[in-house]
């Protein structure tokens, strides 16, 4: 066995260590000069662009179930009342926004809030109506801090402020479209269009089909009705021909 004898220590030099310890937190203390964020009293500040908690906005959305179908995790299902409108189930979600990113008219968009509690799974999936609106929030921290380089002194700037946590909504450029029908002759009569239409803004009705006065067959005839279209494009997805397009008003 090997006896290691005890380290001799100076006291004058452990002195001296302790009294420059203290003096570099005393030093911190009052002109810190290091990037630290002292959670939860204080907040880094969040880009506009951070993927937070998602809020909806009904009046816009068109019920195009294109969140539902790109989302990765299937967190995402489509709920109906008055429309179809998309639930979140956050026990599932991977805040990716591919939903965000993947709205045509911006009825989703993002928001700071990141840390919602919640007391069960349950309680996880929140329908249309729930994230309609930010959740209630319970602010702890009474600052938000960011640092950057002021390039003229090249010196490291602690910036304090109070951030909104909500996110103000791009402004997206909506084209207002509408389903048609390119060749209706070639239609199958498979209903399929109809029956994905949140809308009921497409019915396919039989009909006859004649030469001369002769009826030789049926047929189907598919009528839209443009009023009611909202140009989500689901029937054009589902249409097994692909005979059906969207297209823009005034064109």
């Amino acid at each position: 066995m090997i006896r290691l004898s005890k380290v001799k220590t100076d006291p004058v030099e452990n002195l001296k260590r302790h009294a420059e310890a203290i003096g570099e937190a005393v030093k911190q203390a009052i002109k810190p000069d290091r990037v630290t964020v002292e959670y939860p009293r204080e907040r880094r500040k969040y880009p506009e662009c951070f993927r937070g908690f998602i809020v909806f906005d009904k009046e816009k959305c068109i019920s195009c179930f294109r969140c539902a179908q790109i989302c990765p995790a299937n967190a995402i299902q489509m709920e109906y009342f008055d429309k179809a409108y998309p639930s979140i189930d956050y026990a599932k979600c991977i805040f990716c926004h591919f939903c965000v990113d993947s709205c045509p008219t911006g009825a989703l968009n993002t928001s700071k809030v990141h840390d919602v509690a919640f007391k069960s799974m349950d309680e996880m999936r929140l329908s249309a109506k729930q994230i309609t609106k930010v959740p209630e929030i319970v602010r702890e921290e009474k600052q938000t801090v960011e640092y950057y380089v002021d390039r003229n002194v090249w010196k490291l700037v602690r910036k304090k402020e109070l951030d909104r946590l909500e996110v103000p909504p791009k402004p997206v450029k909506v084209k207002e479209r509408r389903a048609a029908c390119t060749e209706p002759e070639s239609c199958l009569g498979c209903r399929l269009c109809a029956s994905v239409c949140p809308q009921n803004a497409i019915k396919v009705e039989k009909c006859e089909i004649s030469i001369g006065e002769e009826v030789t067959g049926t047929g189907c005839v598919l009528q839209i009705q443009t009023d009611l279209c909202t140009g989500c494009g689901l029937c054009v997805r589902q249409c097994p021909m692909q005979i059906l397009t969207l297209e823009e008003v005034g064109e």
